[in-house]
Protein backbone atom coordinates (compact mmCIF):
# COMPACT_ATOMS: atom_id res chain seq x y z
CA UNK A 1 0.00 0.00 0.00
CA UNK A 2 1.80 3.28 -1.16
CA UNK A 3 1.93 5.70 2.02
CA UNK A 4 0.11 9.07 1.43
CA UNK A 5 1.99 11.97 -0.13
CA UNK A 6 1.18 15.62 0.83
CA UNK A 7 0.54 17.70 -2.37
CA UNK A 8 3.00 20.51 -3.20
CA UNK A 9 2.17 23.86 -3.07
CA UNK A 10 2.11 24.21 -6.97
CA UNK A 11 -0.23 21.05 -6.84
CA UNK A 12 -2.75 22.70 -4.65
CA UNK A 13 -2.91 26.16 -6.87
CA UNK A 14 -3.38 24.59 -10.04
CA UNK A 15 -6.15 21.59 -8.32
CA UNK A 16 -7.81 25.25 -6.96
CA UNK A 17 -7.03 26.77 -10.66
CA UNK A 18 -8.98 24.25 -12.41
CA UNK A 19 -12.14 24.31 -9.68
CA UNK A 20 -12.25 28.20 -10.32
CA UNK A 21 -11.81 27.60 -13.89
CA UNK A 22 -15.23 24.85 -13.85
CA UNK A 23 -17.07 27.03 -11.57
CA UNK A 24 -16.99 29.76 -14.07
CA UNK A 25 -17.94 28.03 -16.88
CA UNK A 26 -21.27 26.37 -14.93
CA UNK A 27 -22.11 30.36 -14.02
CA UNK A 28 -21.71 31.22 -17.79
CA UNK A 29 -23.23 28.01 -18.99
CA UNK A 30 -26.37 29.19 -16.54
CA UNK A 31 -29.30 30.46 -18.54
CA UNK A 32 -29.73 34.25 -17.84
CA UNK A 33 -33.47 35.38 -16.78
CA UNK A 34 -35.99 37.02 -18.97
CA UNK A 35 -36.36 40.70 -18.17
CA UNK A 36 -40.35 39.79 -17.40
CA UNK A 37 -39.20 37.42 -14.40
CA UNK A 38 -36.81 39.86 -13.05
CA UNK A 39 -40.11 42.48 -13.14
CA UNK A 40 -42.10 39.51 -11.49
CA UNK A 41 -39.80 38.76 -8.87
CA UNK A 42 -38.78 42.42 -8.01
CA UNK A 43 -42.68 43.47 -7.56
CA UNK A 44 -42.98 40.60 -5.56
CA UNK A 45 -40.49 42.01 -3.44
CA UNK A 46 -41.94 45.11 -3.07
CA UNK A 47 -44.99 43.75 -2.06
CA UNK A 48 -43.11 41.95 0.85
CA UNK A 49 -41.93 44.65 2.02
CA UNK A 50 -45.19 46.82 1.46
CA UNK A 51 -46.98 43.89 3.51
CA UNK A 52 -44.09 43.73 6.45
CA UNK A 53 -44.00 47.42 6.73
CA UNK A 54 -47.68 48.12 6.94
CA UNK A 55 -47.69 44.93 9.39
CA UNK A 56 -44.79 46.73 11.20
CA UNK A 57 -46.86 49.97 11.46
CA UNK A 58 -49.83 48.26 12.86
CA UNK A 59 -47.60 46.48 15.46
CA UNK A 60 -46.28 49.79 16.87
CA UNK A 61 -49.42 51.91 16.78
CA UNK A 62 -50.80 48.58 19.07
CA UNK A 63 -48.00 49.34 21.65
CA UNK A 64 -48.30 53.72 21.62
CA UNK A 65 -51.90 52.73 22.32
CA UNK A 66 -51.77 50.18 24.65
CA UNK A 67 -49.22 52.96 26.41
CA UNK A 68 -51.51 55.56 26.22
CA UNK A 69 -54.12 53.31 27.47
CA UNK A 70 -52.15 51.92 30.37
CA UNK A 71 -51.35 55.98 31.63
CA UNK A 72 -54.61 57.56 31.33
CA UNK A 73 -55.51 54.46 33.85
CA UNK A 74 -52.66 55.18 36.42
CA UNK A 75 -53.35 58.66 35.61
CA UNK A 76 -57.48 58.06 36.73
CA UNK A 77 -56.46 55.88 38.79
CA UNK A 78 -54.18 58.65 40.80
CA UNK A 79 -57.09 60.99 40.63
CA UNK A 80 -59.64 58.58 42.27
CA UNK A 81 -57.25 57.53 44.89
CA UNK A 82 -56.03 61.12 45.82
CA UNK A 83 -57.38 61.44 49.80
CA UNK A 84 -57.62 65.08 50.59
CA UNK A 85 -55.08 66.67 52.71
CA UNK A 86 -57.06 67.39 56.35
CA UNK A 87 -57.32 70.64 57.32
CA UNK A 88 -55.47 72.47 60.02
CA UNK A 89 -59.24 71.75 62.42
CA UNK A 90 -59.11 67.99 61.79
CA UNK A 91 -55.47 67.58 62.81
CA UNK A 92 -55.92 69.86 65.84
CA UNK A 93 -59.16 67.66 66.41
CA UNK A 94 -57.21 63.99 65.92
CA UNK A 95 -54.27 65.54 68.39
CA UNK A 96 -56.53 66.13 71.02
CA UNK A 97 -58.61 62.75 71.07
CA UNK A 98 -55.14 61.31 71.12
CA UNK A 99 -54.16 63.38 73.73
CA UNK A 100 -57.74 62.47 75.83
CA UNK A 101 -57.27 58.65 75.02
CA UNK A 102 -53.98 59.12 76.57
CA UNK A 103 -54.68 60.89 79.65
CA UNK A 104 -57.55 58.29 80.08
CA UNK A 105 -55.39 55.47 79.99
CA UNK A 106 -53.48 56.92 83.01
CA UNK A 107 -56.20 57.20 85.24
Amino acid sequence: MAAYKEPTFQERTARAEKARAKALTKLAAKPQMDEAEIARRKAAQEAREAAAAEKRAARNAAIEQAKADKQAAAEAAAEASAIPAPTEAELKAERDARYAARKARKK
